[in-house]
């Protein structure tokens, strides 16, 4: 079974980036409408694309201003402006909208409301973006975590709909991404900006087999599943971390503030 290989070098400075051999991906951003994370402006300096989900453009909008507060607000707004806003268009305010409709962001309505804006928002990445290469895209979806539960638990769902990419689910503490059955995984943590708290979640079915290396509480061939074991609380022992599991897994781990 082939590895997939994971790291949140995308906290991590461009000048120290660096995960064993891995290749640097290519990350396009994903801002919800949710208080602006901490260190926004690192994951929009890595990123080559950046979408706001509706209400997310007032998120951007107010909250970078905040991160910077010796600069000159519209100054702020002007170098932090979105390539696309994509939604039902409900949320985001008149003011918002129309100051960046007059910067030339693309703004895209979708009035489908089967799905949430996430969902939204990574099919359009999915559809729209031939100019980068999907096997090495990473979706990092700030403010994904910490609001209402429900919500979270539609961002979730949006992993596992879209299975074979990778979205990494974000909040100022923790981040989670699917690891596929599919797959065996290989996680190389950056300690310096994430650990040493996380945890292995087998959401949506149990799981019957189950062999990791490199936590402090480590499994061989065991199982997990709601109302039984799950790894939550565990902790980092290595730099590398391996799982190798028969159901899909969730994997969480605390962030540190980047330095």
């Amino acid at each position: 079974m082939e590895a997939m290989r994971h790291a949140s070098t995308f906290l991590l400075s461009s000048s120290v980036e660096r995960a064993g051999d891995l290749s640097p991906p290519d990350y396009a951003l994903v801002v919800l409408n949710r208080p602006l994370l901490r260190f926004a402006p690192l994951l929009w300096e890595r990123a080559k694309l950046r979408v706001c989900a509706d209400g997310g453009a007032n998120s951007l909008f107010d909250g970078m201003p905040e991160l910077f507060p010796e600069e000159d607000p519209e100054e702020v707004r002007l170098k932090y402006k979105p390539d696309v806003i994509i939604g039902d268009l409900d949320s985001i305010s008149t003011k918002v909208k129309d100051f960046y409709s007059d910067l030339g962001v693309k703004i895209v309505r979708v009035t489908e409301q089967e799905f949430p804006d996430l969902h939204k928002c990574v099919a359009f990445i999915c559809d729209c973006t031939p100019s980068l290469e999907k096997s090495n895209l990473h979706i990092l979806v700030a403010g994904a975590l910490g609001g209402r539960f429900d919500h979270e638990m539609g961002n979730i769902n949006v992993l596992y709909h879209f299975s074979n990419m990778r979205i990494i689910l974000l909040s100022d503490h923790c981040l989670i991404y699917l690891l596929p059955k599919t797959h065996r995984h290989e996680i190389y943590i950056q300690s310096s900006v994430e650990g040493p708290r996380c945890g292995l979640i087998p959401f949506g079915a149990p799981a019957s087999s189950i062999t990791t290396t490199g936590l402090q509480w480590d499994l061989t061939e065991g199982s997990m599943h709601f109302g039984g074991l799950e790894s939550t609380s565990n902790s980092v022992r290595e730099e590398k971390i391996t799982v190798h599991s028969d159901s899909d897994l969730l994997w969480t781990i605390s962030i540190r503030k980047p330095r």
